[in-house]
């Protein structure tokens, strides 16, 4: 068993200048009070940082060489990229099979600020540990609220406030989400098999089909992403066109469980999109069209596995 309670998983892939930023917001994290029984504790009491490194070619292990020899991370190199939702599958099995108790998941270009755990960890012993995941705010680098990683509660509307303590959320970003352990035995792994998107909207939604669960506007992280939006298939470059298969295909799966809303939502959005498309896109209108329609067929044919993890806490 560990020595610390928590695992912060990060997922990273060519971005080791970023990653190494994200290391240092995590080792400069302030903790007072443990998770569960609000003890006191310290920071290195408390985290355990686990980095997924998804078979990064520009130089992060010989990066990361120095922390691992003195036992500040725990690197594991995939041998293969896996995408994000096979990196954070990776990520949480080991942090599970590990024997933690908690784990904070994050992409290698989120910054927390230096109370972001604590908030959480408060929010936990608030809580009684009855909820499934607690989610931060996640801020631009400007300090605007960071379009890409809005929760949304209920499953189709985006939470606008996000001054309230503690507010319930449906769906959420990896972009530091807390996960009691024990919540990822009972509902399983991110499905690696969705490659990029929709894994984080997914598995948080499954979660919260079974356990009320939060944002806590006291924990606040930056996401250092290039821009301040989420491109579309509406608008982005030609060159990422073709990565729009999977987000369209992912979402079959996330809302077929929602049972005729979401069908009728699927639908309604495909045929949004594909209007979207045809009035404002400046080129390849028949090839995204075709992409929005094949891959929502696609969807309907497409049952990945969901894989559980073995339960760590037997081992010594």
């Amino acid at each position: 068993m560990p020595k610390q309670s928590i695992a912060a998983v990060v997922v990273t892939y060519n971005r080791k200048n970023l990653l190494m930023q994200c290391i240092e917001c995590l080792r400069a994290q302030r903790i007072v009070r443990g998770p569960g029984t609000g003890a006191p504790c310290s920071a290195e009491e408390a985290l355990a940082i686990i980095i997924v490194d998804n078979a990064s070619t520009d130089g992060t292990r010989e990066a990361l060489a120095d922390l691992v020899a003195e036992g500040a991370v725990v690197y594991r190199n995939t041998g293969e990229n896996l995408g994000g939702a096979g990196g954070f599958n990776y990520g949480m099995r080991l942090a599970v099979e590990m024997g933690f108790e908690f784990c904070w998941v994050m992409d290698d270009d989120c910054l927390p600020r230096a109370d972001a755990l604590q908030a959480l960890v408060d929010a936990d012993y608030g809580l009684q540990g009855d909820y499934g995941f607690l989610s931060s705010v996640v801020r631009w680098t400007d300090g605007e609220i960071c379009k890409m990683n809005v929760q949304r509660h209920p499953l189709t509307r985006d939470i606008r406030d996000f001054d309230i303590d503690l507010q319930p959320c449906t769906l959420a970003s990896f972009v530091s989400l807390f996960v009691p352990c024990r919540v990822i035995r009972a509902v399983g792994l991110p499905i690696k098999d969705f490659f990029i998107w929709t894994d984080d909207w997914e598995f948080t939604r499954r979660i919260s089909r079974c356990y009320d669960c939060f944002v806590v506007g006291g924990s606040v992280v930056t996401h250092a992403s290039a821009n301040n939006g989420a491109g579309t298939i509406v608008d982005d470059v030609p060159e990422r066109i073709d990565r729009y298969r999977l987000i369209y295909r992912n979402d079959v799966v996330l809302y077929r469980g929602e049972g005729l809303f979401g069908w009728a939502f699927l639908a309604a959005r495909a045929a949004s999109h594909i209007g979207r498309v045809l009035l404002h896109s400046d080129g390849d209108k028949l090839k995204k069209v075709g992409i929005i329609v094949s891959s929502n067929i696609e969807g309907l044919r497409f049952r990945p596995e969901i894989e559980f993890p073995v339960d760590g806490r037997a081992r010594s």
